[in-house]
């Protein structure tokens, strides 16, 4: 995209922490922006705050509900414009034991993290792609969904974690494939460690329902929080760095230098693990 003013944009997660931060790099490029999120207080202090910049609008919007989600698509492009970004950035971070496996938790973190972003790109995608008019997508994940380190806090985030951003990862990569030919972009976020308060957030939402945390996983996130809060990289970077992303049409977009070891490793890993020969079948 050489321009974005005047574009339209439709950002999940967007009351608060990156979403935010997104949508204010947006609205500063003069892009209409739309935000939606869980947090209604958050959601109209972020629409106040937006609207000084740009024509912006607030939806309540849990990302699970996909009766809804239509019904959101159909208001924002009444009210600003047909939508040519989407930020699917909505996000939770929660674990539990392998001897506590739970469907419920399951069902809460895939159905935000991975479900989420597949309801926001049914919502618009077929509408960008009759439109011929081109657009970008961003699915934010995790460098979580890009290696797992057993030794680090930030990135023992647990199993259903990892799983959900690995799923997002593998949605983006192949979803830019194939909507190149539409004119359509899509980036991938991986960020690090972000100074939000994510785990907080996922705490006040999380299933009444869901199991009891283990002293361990409790102290886990914790310990993440604080880390992520008083070391991480500030949400306006990644916002900025978002936005460079749409403009250039990237694929990836990270935050941290420390991950290339990690990410390195892996792909080492792979490598050494593809057969010299073809294997023979028996």
């Amino acid at each position: 995209m050489d321009s974005l003013a005047g574009r339209t944009a439709f950002v999940t997660g967007g009351a608060r922490g990156i979403g935010l931060a997104i949508a204010r790099s947006l609205a500063g490029r003069g892009v209409s922006v739309a935000v939606a999120d869980l947090d209604e207080p958050s959601l109209h202090a972020a629409d106040a705050e937006l609207s000084t910049v740009t024509t912006s609008r607030s939806y309540l919007l849990d990302v699970r509900d996909r009766g809804r989600y239509p019904e959101i698509a159909d208001a924002v492009e009444a009210e600003l414009g047909p939508v040519s970004i989407v930020v699917n950035n909505a996000g939770v971070i929660d674990s539990v034991a392998p001897s506590r496996m739970d469907h419920t938790l399951w069902d809460y973190v895939m159905g935000v993290n991975a479900g989420g972003v597949y309801n926001g790109l049914q919502a618009f995608v077929p509408r960008m792609i009759e439109r011929g008019l081109g657009g970008h997508i961003v699915n934010t994940a995790s460098a979580a969904g890009l290696f797992v380190d057993g030794q680090s806090l930030l990135y023992k985030s647990g199993f259903l974690y990892h799983a959900s951003k690995y799923a997002v990862v593998g949605l983006s990569e192949s979803l830019r494939v194939e909507l190149a030919r539409h004119g359509i972009g899509v980036s991938v976020l991986c960020p690090g460690p972000v100074a939000t308060d994510m785990v907080e957030n996922t705490q006040r939402f999380r299933p009444a329902d869901a199991p009891v945390r283990s002293a361990t996983i409790t102290t886990i996130l914790a310990a993440a929080q604080k880390l992520v809060r008083d070391e991480g990289v500030q949400p306006s970077v990644v916002g900025e760095l978002v936005v460079d992303a749409i403009i250039h049409d990237r694929p990836y977009i990270l935050t941290a230098p420390d991950n290339a070891a990690p990410i390195r490793s892996r792909m080492e890993a792979l490598l050494d693990a593809v057969p010299q020969e073809p294997v023979q079948p028996e």
